[in-house]
Order: C-alpha cells, then structure tokens, then sequence
C-alpha cells in the first residue's frame, strides 16, 4: 500500500504540470471563439446553425465515443484499458455540458430540418407520411431521453471507479460492473443509431440508409481512440505511467485503432457499394451531391488520410509499439474525423457545390474549447492511474 501511495502522489505533481497547463488556454480560446459564434448567430443565423451542428456531432463523438470504450474495457478486462481509463472517465463526464451544447441545434431547428417546416410538410407527401416520428415534440423527447441514459451511464461508470479507488477491488462490484456494461453497450448502439437517424440522416428525411448509425457509432469510437492515444503519448515519460504505459500497451492501442479504421471503412464502403449498385432514384442523390461540386476532392482526401494511410502506417508493429509515430497518426485521424462529419452534413445545405465558411471554424473552436477544459478538469481531479484496478495491479507488479 505504501508504494501506491507513492505512485499516486508522484503522479499528481506530473499531472499538475502536464495536463493542467493547458486548461486555462483551452477555456479562454473556447470563450472568445464562443463569443465569436454568439456574434455569427445574429448576422448569419443560417451558416451559424449549420456550423453548430457539425461542430456539436464532433465534440459529443469524443465523449460517447469514450463511454463506448470504456464499456468495451470493462467487459473485457483487456490490460490496454490500464493506461487510458482516467482519460476514458474525464471524457465521459462531459456527456452532460454536451446536452447544453444541444440547445442551440433545438431554437434552430427550422433551419436546419425541413420536416420541422409546416410550410414545407403541408406540400410533401413523404414527410407528411413520416411526421409521427419527425416532429418537433417528439424529437426533442427523444433526445432529452438519449441525454439522460447518456449521462446516467457514464455518471455510474464513473462512481463505480471512484468507489473502487476509495473501497478497493470488490469482486461483487466488478461482477456488478461486468454486468451492468454490456447493458451499456446495448443501450449505446440503440440511442446512438437513433440518435444519428434524429441529428443526421433526417436532414435528407427522403433518404435512408439502414447502417447509418453503425458508421456514427464507430466513427465516435475511433475519434475517442485517437484522443486516448494522444493523451497516454503526452504523459507516458512520466512515473508511474511509464511503468505501465510500455511498447507493449501502445502496441495494444495502435492494433486497437487499426481495428477500428478497418472497421469505419468497411461501413462506409458497404454502403456506398450497396447504395450505388441498387442505382434507386431516392437513395442515389445522396452521394451524387457529395461526388460533385468540389466535394469529391474533400471525398479523395478523406479515403487518404482516412483510410489508406493510417491503414498502411497501423501495419507495421514497431509503428505502433513507437509513441511519437503512433501519435501521429491518432492526430492526424483526429483532425479527418470532423472531415468526415463535414463531408456527411454540410452538402445537405450546399448540394454539389462545396463551400467552407469561418462560421465552422469558431463554432468547432467554440464548442472545443470549453469541452477540452472539461475534460482537463475531469482528468485533473484525480491521479491518472487506477491504482485499485486489477488490470494497473497487473502492470505494476509486471514493471
């Protein structure tokens, strides 16, 4: 006991200064670009709700995506999750600003969906047959129902940690945990499919596609991956995560993130092959306006920097076991991640025709900065290591 008191004292002092450094920055550049926004929101309402929403789907990928990992840990127990569970924790503790930052999406939502336009409906067959489930009430109930199982899920997932951290290993309360996150994993798929289906594809309410949510759901997994990678390289040459955050652990989460590349593009290219085979006039248009215009060279970066490279890069083991290579990639797939949701939402606004206005950049700016001081707040409350976990005992006991 005396030498964890050790670890994690030791490691406080380095996450004073690793981590902390940055929270001010992150939350001054996150108020003026903010303040930006709330300027943009009178002058160009329009592009503003647009920008909003792109910038908000980026920003929740990072926090769902990491409760999703953290349920995927629990269940498996897998030694990879020893290094990346605080920063996994800090990050779904930002679920509930995440809901405040939904408000904005709600006042404009007759801008940005044209099924909440009675105008529009009254003249459309399709969206007057679809209204008992596109209409504002119930849209806004269900997204208050997603926020809430969100946020009780990662407020528990969090609460079991602390206890273990205060209590010790309980194998009941593992058997507890065990239990309790493959519910969560199930909740998970159900309300983000949903929720995709709400936030994303009913901006075309007359196209559908049946994985639509399974690409949302890996795309958010694969985003929270490259921010655990990145955080994990930052304080790796730090006591006590160098003692755990080893070649072996990178070579874990770099096989970890190569899965779920291999797994964005198998989505995605099912469904465009599934979709353009079928030629069928109402599901066609969707990529037809994301394949012309300019944004076919958008789509070009995307299958470069997206898939090929991180691909070809991921297969090499001692790239992966390496933190200053790995790292690279992590931020580079962070930065094609909002590419992606770029490429999915804004051509429903500006069809064939590619455009990129400043309202998307303070608005990611906005969002992003408050968020990353959320969660270097989060991070910062308690030491980086879960000295009670059996999977850091493990690691300690290996080094």
């Amino acid at each position: 006991m005396a030498e964890s008191k050790f670890f994690e004292s030791d490691f406080e002092l380095a996450a004073d200064h690793v981590l902390r450094r940055w929270q001010r920055p992150a939350l001054g550049i996150g108020g003026l670009a903010l303040g930006a926004s709330l300027l943009g929101a009178i002058v160009w309402p329009t592009q503003f709700y647009q920008a909003w929403l792109v910038a908000f789907l980026y920003w929740l990928g990072l926090a769902l995506g990491s409760m999703a990992i953290l349920v995927l840990q629990n269940i498996t127990g897998g030694r990879w999750g020893a290094t990346i569970r605080r920063p996994l924790e800090a990050a779904a503790g930002t679920v509930p600003m995440m809901a405040l930052a939904f408000v904005p999406i709600v006042v404009g939502l007759p801008v940005l969906y044209e099924w909440a336009r009675p105008d529009v409906v009254a003249h459309d067959h399709i969206l007057q047959m679809k209204a008992f489930y596109l209409n504002k009430p119930f849209f806004l109930g269900r997204a208050a129902f997603y926020f809430l199982v969100w946020s009780a899920l990662s407020r528990q997932l969090i609460r079991w940690s602390t206890e273990q951290d205060e209590e010790g290993h309980s194998e009941r309360r593992a058997g507890r945990v065990h239990s309790a996150s493959l519910a969560g994993l199930i909740l998970y798929v159900l309300t983000i499919t949903f929720a995709a289906i709400d936030w994303g594809m009913s901006l075309t309410p007359h196209w559908f596609s049946h994985i639509y949510g399974l690409v949302f759901g890996i795309g958010q997994v694969l985003t929270a991956m490259t921010l655990m990678i990145m955080v994990t390289a930052m304080t790796a040459d730090r006591r006590p995560m160098s003692k755990v955050a080893t070649p072996e652990r990178f070579h874990d989460l770099g096989k970890l993130l190569f899965a779920f590349v291999m797994v964005w593009g198998y989505f995605n290219l099912s469904q465009f092959l599934i979709i353009w085979s079928a030629d069928l006039p109402e599901e066609v248009p969707w990529y037809l306006d994301r394949i012309t215009g300019g944004w076919q060279v958008l789509m070009i970066v995307l299958v470069l920097v997206h898939f090929l490279l991180p691909f070809g890069l991921l297969l090499s083991r001692s790239f992966k076991r390496n933190p200053k290579t790995l790292v690279r990639v992590a931020a580079l797939l962070l930065v094609a991640r909002y590419l992606d949701l770029y490429w999915w939402i804004t051509p429903v606004f500006s069809p064939g025709h590619f455009t990129m206005d400043p309202m998307h950049v303070v608005t990611l700016m906005g969002i992003g900065g408050v968020w990353l001081w959320a969660f270097l707040t989060n991070l910062a409350r308690r030491p980086l290591l879960a000295f009670n976990d059996p999977v850091v005992a493990l690691e300690l006991e290996k080094a």
